[in-house]
């Protein structure tokens, strides 16, 4: 072990590591490094080489956008060293700013992949229908009246369908549109109400566009026949408007036990 106990050994094979991470991503511009603007990869990658004294590149399970939270995000990286677990959570975690921890680090199967691993990711979007001081950041504030069981009867139709280009950003560099959505419902609790949804993948923006344009059915503004037109458009401009990013939580994400060593 080295002096500043992360080591438990140092090897010349490269080893490849999972990080369990969760944040709060207000005052970050979404997951992605990019030039000029403060992300999540970027502040982790920054730590994670001052502790480890060497340029690291982590590789995420996906891509959170400016304003959205994970209370479960995965992410990988490389490193020719076996780490000592518990020195490594505490130094990491005293690096990063209060609103990113690390909850865990494992060593993974070398052909593991945080992204391309995960089989199923899961998103919960919330709203909260009373204006409260300590949710303002991690809800939306929705004062209108809204159909729940409508909402809900409506949201079975997302199981259904398999082409999900009418939620997806108009300009992005995916090569299909197609997700297999396992769940999608909503869940009042009091005056929180819950959008759960999961699926094996998800296009940029979706799930807020499906709320945006779900709220609107919620509302009386669209019908359940219209709702499935605009899933059967292919069209953007169809569908809603998104809802804000500060509701969205990256909630759960899940990877075959064989990947693990």
């Amino acid at each position: 072990m080295n002096g500043n106990g992360i080591f438990a050994t140092v090897t010349k094979d490269m080893k490849r590591y999972f990080l369990e991470i969760a944040y709060k991503g207000t005052n970050y511009h979404g997951w992605q490094t990019q030039k000029n603007a403060v992300s999540v990869q970027g502040e982790i990658e920054k730590a994670i080489s001052i502790l480890l004294k060497t340029p690291i590149i982590i590789m995420g399970s996906g891509r959170t956008d400016t304003g959205v939270h994970a209370s479960q995000q995965f992410a990988h990286f490389d490193f020719e060293g076996v780490l000592n677990q518990f020195d490594f959570l505490k130094k990491i975690n005293s690096l990063l700013a209060k609103d990113i921890a690390v909850y865990s680090i494992r060593e993974v199967k070398p052909e593991a992949h945080a992204r391309f691993s995960a089989t199923i990711r899961s998103y919960v979007y919330k709203i909260t229908t009373r204006k409260t001081p300590f949710e303002e950041e991690l809800s939306w504030h929705y004062f209108r009246d809204l159909d729940v069981q409508k909402m809900n009867e409506v949201a079975r139709l997302l199981v259904e369908q398999e082409d999900f280009q009418c939620f997806s950003r108009i300009k992005t560099d995916v090569s299909h549109f197609g997700c297999k959505i396992k769940e999608a419902y909503w869940e009042q609790n009091g005056q929180e109400l819950l959008f759960h949804i999961t699926s094996n993948r998800f296009l940029r923006g979706m799930v807020r566009a499906i709320v945006g344009t779900l709220t609107d059915v919620g509302e009386g503004k669209l019908s359940e026949a219209q709702f499935k037109a605009i899933l059967e458009s292919k069209d953007r401009n169809q569908a809603s408007s998104s809802a804000p990013a500060r509701g969205l939580f990256l909630c759960e994400v899940h990877y075959p036990q064989d990947i693990f060593i």
